[in-house]
């Protein structure tokens, strides 16, 4: 993702601008004081950047598939936070899971059919844990 990219959803121009502009007075709580984040000037589809730079989490979503992905995460999480298993290992379960190569399992470029596989995912392996 650069800036000046063409969003996928509208055909609108990319650009990369403060999170602040998208988060106002809740930057500093969420932690996104001095980030960027790709957004449509058009639509308001959008993606955030790695901390610290203007590398792109993904590609630009729209405000449902933003959800959803929050949501994968959210359940994807556990697994390592928990200590269930090292971060690694968790994103490396994941691929294995989905049939990606290692290294490709980034919740940030999946769509919502792939987001629903991971929260199925772990809501199999939560329950396999708790049986």
């Amino acid at each position: 993702m650069k800036e000046n990219d063409i969003c996928r959803y509208c055909g609108g121009v990319i650009k990369l601008i403060p999170a602040s502009a998208v988060y106002g007075e809740s930057t500093r709580r969420l932690g996104m004081e001095g980030e960027f984040v790709y957004q449509c000037q058009n639509c308001n589809a959008r993606v955030g950047c790695h901390k610290g730079s203007t590398r792109a989490l993904g590609n630009v979503a729209n405000e449902v598939l933003r959800l959803k992905r929050m949501e994968a995460h959210r359940r994807f999480d556990v697994l390592w936070k928990s200590g269930q298993m090292s971060r690694t290992g968790a994103y490396r379960w994941l691929a294995q899971a989905l049939r990606l190569p290692d290294g490709r399992a980034h919740i940030g470029g999946f769509e919502m059919d792939q987001c629903q596989k991971v929260i199925d995912l772990c809501e199999k392996m939560k329950n396999e844990e708790a049986a």
